[in-house]
């Protein structure tokens, strides 16, 4: 017999909860993204049922909090942000039909968002939209011949972060196609970004899952390699603090997407929406754990969010 994820875990362990007490007690609801994956799945790249996860529990600063609901592809709909860089290599063009088709692909009801990052800007070629083949008509090419972005990459993500607002909640995701270079510190030694902090703390705020797929861009031609390695290094950072996963392959753009694309498909498949009440009310940075008992899967979430009143 197939065994269902949500038999096993969406217990509503709320509807114990004594309601007058809870009537008293000031709560919240938050809602994080988070990808269950069977260890077995990760050796052999390939998706199977899904695992039994046994008890999955949630902490914020080491105290459990109570899980409500955690909804899959079928109960809650994506909605994915496209984001690409447009001074990228031309390289990125030769995959822009594999993009579109993984577009096409998604499950119905999902939402997306076509963007580019010109000069430092958002470029909506097209809003958010259920109809994914006008989603891949908005693709257009891009050219390593265009000025480099003047402002940090990071402030578009910001700035794209937005464009969440008008949606409801539930499963939510970015892909980012970039050098991921932050021009405030081409030329440092230090990964410290002002930039990708903010656009790290908006997206844990708006339970929004960021992968990427590393791309070279003309920039890129005239950095050291230890410069463009910085670059992945803040992609991968802004990947794993927001649950989501960082592509590369070695230092340069790579032949194929498609093997990102497969490895991506897989991921947002096992992609839930975890809403959980809070009983954290204090303004501040709040560090999430969420475990299970099954030593067998791997959860894959947040790292925590940044809670303001």
């Amino acid at each position: 017999m197939r065994k269902f994820l949500l038999l096993s875990v969406i217990v509503l362990l709320g509807l114990t909860v004594n309601l007058a007490q809870s009537a008293k007690q000031r709560v919240r609801v938050v809602t994080i993204p988070i990808t269950i994956i069977s260890k077995k799945e990760l050796k052999k790249k390939n998706i199977e049922e899904v695992p039994e996860v046994g008890e999955i529990s949630v902490k914020e600063n080491g105290e459990k909090q109570t899980i409500i609901s955690i909804r899959s592809v079928s109960e809650s709909p994506l909605s994915l942000a496209i984001l690409i860089q447009e001074d990228l290599s031309s390289l990125v063009n030769l995959e822009l039909k594999s993009l579109g088709n993984f577009i096409k692909r998604l499950p119905k009801g999902s939402r997306v968002m076509v963007a580019y990052i010109r000069g430092g800007s958002v470029i909506v070629r097209q809003r958010f939209t259920e109809d994914l083949e006008k989603a891949a008509k908005a693709l257009t090419v891009v050219s390593p011949n265009l000025l480099p972005t003047a402002n940090s990459i990071f402030q578009s993500v910001e700035d794209a972060m937005k464009r969440f607002d008008a949606l409801p909640s539930g499963r939510r995701a970015m892909l980012l196609i970039s050098d991921g270079l932050d021009s405030s510190i081409i030329g440092s030694t230090s990964l410290q970004s002002v930039d990708l902090d903010r656009a790290v703390t908006k997206a844990q705020q708006r339970s929004v899952a960021i992968y990427s797929f590393y791309a070279a861009s003309g920039l890129v031609d005239r950095l050291d390699r230890q410069q463009v390695l910085a670059g992945q290094s803040l992609l991968l950072r802004l990947c794993e603090e927001t649950g989501g996963q960082a592509f590369f392959s070695g230092f340069s753009t790579p032949v194929s997407f498609k093997p990102f694309f497969q490895e991506l498909a897989f991921t947002l498949e096992r992609q839930f929406a975890l809403s959980y009440i809070s009983t954290n009310m204090k303004k501040g940075y709040y560090k999430i754990e969420v475990t299970s008992t099954n030593p067998e899967v791997k959860i894959e979430h947040p790292s925590g969010y940044y809670y303001k009143k």
